[in-house]
Order: structure tokens, then sequence, then C-alpha cells
């Protein structure tokens, strides 16, 4: 065993520990019985990480009770019965968020009744329609509408004026209500 560096350092450190902690029997009765109320903690939880988060919790209950706790022979016995308690009361306050039905529920329709299969069906072909414009008109309609940029901030990416972008958007937007694929009603 080394000797200290600085004696007073050393023993202000213990007069710390000794004020921060005033149950020694307590830190000594945990580091004993730790794995044994552990494996307790995990029979009553399915999760490892819940355990160690009950065993915590029913020691915390056990530390503040420590001076009330008249016969420390039938310690065990009192965090056991921490450990249930708690556990029952994390039950009971959990939420339910899944309920049991006979059978399964239809799935909400969007309002308009538009069926997914229908609405991808339209993205498709909204995307070929697109795609048949000229670069430049495609590339402000993507940069207006699909990344939601202003006409400003388009105008700025692209290096034109924000008049380029109002006129060359509109002709596109034309070309794509023109397009049979798509049947856009005018």
């Amino acid at each position: 065993m080394t000797a200290p560096v600085c004696t007073s350092a050393s023993n202000a450190a213990t007069a710390v520990a000794q004020t921060a902690f005033p149950y020694p029997s307590f830190s000594s009765y945990v580091k004993a019985r730790r794995p044994v109320l552990l494996r307790t903690a995990r029979s009553l939880t399915a999760n490892p990480s819940d355990a160690e988060d009950l065993l915590q919790t029913a020691l915390t209950k056990t530390y503040v009770a420590w001076e009330r706790i008249e016969d420390h022979r039938a310690l065990d016995g009192y965090v056991r019965r921490a450990l249930v308690n708690t556990r029952t009361s994390q039950w009971r306050k959990r939420k339910v968020d899944e309920f049991t039905c006979d059978e399964m529920p239809e799935p909400e329709c969007e309002p308009g009744g538009d069926d997914p299969a229908e609405r991808q069906a339209l993205r498709d072909a909204m995307w070929r329609a697109v795609m048949k414009l000229p670069a430049r008109q495609r590339a402000m309609v993507v940069l207006r509408y699909y990344e939601d940029l202003s006409e400003a901030r388009t105008a700025e990416v692209l290096g034109v004026s924000v008049g380029t972008v109002k006129s060359a958007v509109s002709r596109a937007l034309g070309k794509l209500r023109e397009d049979p694929e798509l049947g856009i009603a005018r």
C-alpha cells in the first residue's frame, strides 16, 4: 500500500465520503448482496436493463428507510418486498397502447377515398410527365415544387432571373396539364 502524497487531502476526502454517505453498513450490504438481489429483479422483469433500474429504485427506498429498519438480518426480505411493490406499481401505471379485438379494423381512408395503389400510380405518371419536360423546365419544376424553394431561391440556384423562373414554370405546368397520361381536368 502506498502512502498518500498529501495527508490533508486524503483526510478531507475521507471526511467528504463519510458525510456524503452516512451509512457504511448499507454500502457493504449492497456490495455483498447485489448479485442475489439483481437475480430477483431479473425474475420480475423481462429486460435486464429494467431489472437494474428496478433494483436501483428498491435500493433507494431501502436507503431512505435504513434508520427505521430494526432487524438488519431481514434486509433481504425488505429489499425483495420493495422490489415486488415497485414492480407492481410500475405495472399498474403503465400505459396500454394495444387492445385485443375479435376482428382486425379496416384502415382509415384518407379524405377523398384515394386508394394507395392509385396514388402511387398517379405519382409515377406525374414523374414520367415531368421527365418529358425540357431539362431547364424540369429543373425549375423540381426545385420549385418538389424541393419547395421560393421563386427567388430557384432563380438564385439556377443563375437566372425570377421572371425567367415564373415564365418557365408556367409553361411547364401548362404542358403537364395537357399530358394525356395524367388526365388532369381543365
